[in-house]
């Protein structure tokens, strides 16, 4: 009787090869995946630029937008604190993982000994800490050079910036899966940070938005993202809303590595 596991071909009279098991998650291959990943990007500068600095540069041009106001500065910039690193991290993380995958390095890379979470693993270890560096300068920036005026602590502040910084990642890697392209996967932005963008209380508060999207805005991680950095903004000690809204982007963040590392394909097409 054949017993070979079904889809795969045997020769008459052998036995069929035993299927290999994922290989288990190492913290070993999760720090050199983190290692190569930080050793390309040193010899790419654009992209360093891109993460690090253009959401320092927004941050000093808003400031100066609302010279006359600085009111409305400090409205806005909290919220801006945390969705610019958002929308960076998600381009360039998008877009060089897709590098990868296109040049065929991460075919190679799994053909080795390496899980698919070592890979996931390793890549948001590499963007979180430049996500680290960009949150520690636009909070710094923005709370010591333009007089950004929160009552809360600045600690606060970075961490939800962080946090964002994080989710942007995620998500990068994530939609990288589903793009064949460097301008597919830019044309991910608008399906997937523009509606977050409208739809977080950034322009309108939540609640006195048309039911339906107030609904969905209650379901986007940017809505507690940007609720997070209010909550900083008013008040003096860490409330219950801000642990909420904290632990909701951390969650959202680690479920979109976990998808990201479900769809992650052995095969470049």
């Amino acid at each position: 009787m054949n017993t070979a596991t079904p889809g795969t071909t045997t020769v008459p009279g052998t036995t069929a090869p035993p299927r290999t098991a994922p290989a288990p998650m190492s913290a070993a291959r999760t720090l050199a995946t983190a290692a190569r990943v930080l050793r390309q990007l040193r010899h790419d500068p654009r992209s360093i630029a891109l993460m690090i600095l253009v959401p320092c540069v927004m941050l000093f041009l808003l400031r100066y937008v609302f010279d006359g106001s600085p009111r409305t500065f400090d409205a806005i910039g909290a919220s801006l604190l945390g969705i610019f690193p958002l929308i960076t991290m998600f381009l360039v993380t998008s877009i060089a993982t897709l590098r990868e995958r296109t040049s065929g390095t991460l075919e190679r890379l799994l053909a080795m000994p390496l899980g698919k979470a070592d890979l996931i693993a390793g890549y948001a270890l590499a963007f979180g800490l430049l996500a680290l560096v960009q949150s520690v300068l636009a909070t710094g920036l923005a709370v010591w050079a333009l007089g950004l005026d929160v009552v809360g602590s600045a600690w606060l502040l970075l961490l939800v910036a962080l946090l964002d910084a994080l989710l942007g990642t995620a998500l990068g890697l994530f939609v990288s899966a589903f793009a064949a392209s460097e301008f597919q996967a830019v044309q991910f932005m608008p399906a997937v940070i523009f509606p977050q963008l409208l739809l977080c209380g950034l322009f309108a508060p939540r609640p006195t938005m048309q039911p339906v999207l107030e609904a969905i805005s209650n379901v986007l991680p940017m809505s507690y993202a940007v609720d997070g950095m209010n909550e900083v903004l008013r008040h003096t000690d860490i409330t219950g809303d801000f642990v909420r809204d904290a632990v909701i982007v951390a969650g959202c963040a680690a479920l979109v590595l976990a998808l990201g590392a479900a769809t992650l394909r052995r095969r470049t097409a």
